[in-house]
């Protein structure tokens, strides 16, 4: 930095035009760098997004599977589950259930996992299997998730791990 004196002994203080180009160039090399650091991040927290709710979904297919079997032993003071249809409760919201298991829709899995589209930033595409993609996704067939619901009596649901190559 230099220190002139002007025509009148006042002195002024003020960046030399090269040092001003010298630090707009290390600022221009560093944001170089960090932007596509930034958008691997971005690629990476839909991924971690779409693998919290598989996660989700995964707990709340087992925790509504054991409260119909509940049902089904007789302990529950109200059975509404039944082997092949009915619902559970769960944190007071009735969750549409089939051979023992969620529903893949709006009122049996979605429910049960408490997923909502708008805050959750997903879209919910109807259907069995009922698949849940990440909004913003750079390819959204690449990154979602699929719920295929139980296709008869003492079988599970099929809940692939999630696709996140296009997050």
């Amino acid at each position: 930095m230099r220190t002139q004196t002007g025509r009148a002994g006042a002195r002024s203080a003020g960046f030399t035009l090269i040092e001003l180009v010298v630090v707009i160039s290390i600022i221009g090399i560093l944001a170089a760098f960090a932007l596509p650091r930034y958008v691997n991040m971005q690629s990476q927290s839909r991924a971690a997004k779409l693998n919290a709710i598989y996660g989700a979904v995964r707990s709340a297919s087992a925790l509504a599977s054991a409260a119909c079997r509940v049902d089904l032993a007789g302990v529950a003071q109200t059975p509404t589950c039944t082997q092949d249809a009915g619902t559970v409760n769960m944190d007071g919201l009735a969750v549409t259930m089939r051979f023992g298991y969620p529903t893949a829709d709006g009122a049996g899995i979605v429910t049960a996992a408490q997923i909502n589209p708008q805050t959750d930033q997903v879209q919910v595409l109807a259907g069995n299997p009922l698949v849940i993609q990440v909004r913003g996704a750079v390819d959204s067939v690449n990154c979602q998730m699929s719920y295929q619901e139980s296709p008869g009596r003492g079988q599970a649901p099929i809940i692939p791990a999630p696709v996140t190559s296009g997050c």
